[in-house]
């Protein structure tokens, strides 16, 4: 008898953000975390320059073949802490759950995501679709939430400043924060599928 495949639907968003940043999933559940990891990258415009973490029922998951994250696992305490590249997503979620993505530990971008349905299916997926999606990621390393909420009012309240166009400068000449390309998402996501990171 085939192996019935689950498909699992997610709905991310970036906490402390108004109006909301958010990103509508659907993924292969048999892919590992670290794989997960890498299409939020992509769905979000990250540049995945940082370090990642997720918290699943009380349990972290993270990249335990960086020797930078030692240097954080002081600060974990009794919290069990296990290597992302080696679960699975499916053997974690159910309908329902929701669970925290973290992306880079200094600017602290936290994500929450709820798990909106598992079906089962004949055949595997092999990778993610985006569904649907509002707005912009923040740019890498612009200091958080309130860093954000300030570099926005600079480009936009203070456009023709000096200070302004030191900003837009910095993040290359123009930024849209309500602009989202889910084509273009789901292209890149396609490019990775087919290189074999969406397979076991």
């Amino acid at each position: 008898m085939a192996k019935s495949c689950k498909i699992v639907t997610l709905h991310v968003h970036i906490e402390d953000i108004k109006p909301p940043i958010w990103r509508r999933i659907v993924v292969d559940g048999d892919i590992t975390l670290r794989l997960l990891h890498h299409i939020f990258q992509v769905a979000f415009g990250w540049t995945d320059s940082h370090l990642h973490e997720f918290v699943i029922d009380d349990s972290s998951y993270q990249m335990l073949d960086n020797e930078n994250v030692l240097d954080f696992m002081d600060e974990m305490g009794d919290t069990p802490v296990f290597d992302d590249r080696k679960v699975k997503l499916q053997r974690l979620v159910r309908p329902g759950q929701k669970f925290t993505y973290l992306y880079d530990f200094g600017d602290s971008w936290r994500h929450s995501v709820k798990v909106e349905a598992i079906e089962t299916r004949a055949e595997p997926m092999y990778g993610a679709s985006i569904l649907d999606g509002k707005r912009a990621a923040p740019p890498e390393d612009v200091g958080g939430p309130g860093g954000y909420e300030a570099f926005l009012d600079t480009i936009l309240n203070r456009r023709n400043s000096d200070e302004g166009l030191e900003c837009l400068e910095w993040v290359g000449g123009e930024f849209d924060s309500e602009a989202f390309d889910r084509r273009t998402a789901n292209n890149t996501l396609a490019r990775l599928a087919w290189n074999g990171w969406g397979k076991k």
